[in-house]
């Protein structure tokens, strides 16, 4: 693996053979290992979990959410922005968003590969504020755009926030000596309204590595979890649109929350 080819590139363009090319890898972990124990009964409202589809009879916040829900769900072929709105609704009405925690999308950030800098954006942010560090990163499936796979992005957008972040604590203590050597940064892939959910760890030598192009001697193993649904083979297809998806992908989501 340390003869791959490494070149400098967007982390928006990074795909599996990154990962490889800088001993990157992802291990699929089961629920009690994931979240450190089973899911818990989800505390939001009611009625996202009992009511299927937007109505006009419906309060103006349930609708909205349904729509949004319905709309990314069955996104327009070339259309980027429904799963975004959809998830930023969805993390108001879970708490993701809170005092100390916005939620920004489109943020750019600096990607250093194999010498270069090069711009990424993220498709949202959970950001630690005002302390001005991102914790938690969500990427879109863009394979209907012709983009790269959404974990190889994650993954890379993760290692640009943490060199972010790394950066941003250097300054604030004035000190290099004061920087992050090491966070988990979390994150969640959305293919429409499907998510996976994963811990990145990210150390200052696997990002000196990578902006260096040279292959680190130290796997790095990130932690994924794939929501145990009752239809395993059609979540990509039925998404969050049927009730008992649902019910069990939000459980995912507020589990998650422990982490930010």
């Amino acid at each position: 693996m340390a003869n791959l080819t490494r070149s400098a590139k967007s982390g928006n363009d990074w795909k599996q053979g990154d990962l490889r090319a800088y001993n990157i890898k992802v291990v699929f972990e089961d629920t009690a290992t994931f979240f450190g124990g089973p899911l818990p009964q989800p505390t939001i409202r009611p009625e996202i979990l009992t009511t299927k589809n937007p109505a006009d009879d419906q309060d103006d916040d349930l609708y909205v959410f349904l729509a949004l829900l319905q709309r990314a769900s069955r996104r327009q072929w070339g259309e980027e922005s429904a799963v975004i709105d959809f998830v930023v609704n969805l993390f108001r009405e879970l708490r993701y968003t809170r005092k100390t925690r916005l939620s920004l999308s489109r943020k750019d950030l600096q990607f250093h590969n194999c010498g270069e800098s090069r711009q990424v954006k993220t498709d949202i942010c959970i950001l630690d504020y005002p302390a001005e560090s991102i914790l938690l990163l969500v990427q879109e499936d863009k394979r209907h755009l012709d983009e790269a796979d959404p974990e190889s992005q994650l993954i890379a957008k993760a290692i640009a926030a943490y060199s972010n972040n790394r950066y941003i604590r250097s300054q604030e203590f004035w000190s290099p000596q004061a920087a992050l050597e090491e966070q988990v940064l979390f994150g969640i892939t959305m293919t429409g309204t499907s998510p996976t959910f994963y811990k990145i760890p990210v150390t200052s030598t696997l990002a000196e590595a990578i902006e260096e192009g040279e292959y680190p001697a130290q796997q790095t193993v990130v932690q994924a979890y794939l929501p145990e649904l009752p239809r395993p083979h059609d979540r990509f297809k039925e998404k969050m649109e049927p009730l008992d998806n649902r019910h069990i992908m939000i459980s995912c989501f507020e589990a998650f929350r422990q982490f930010v």
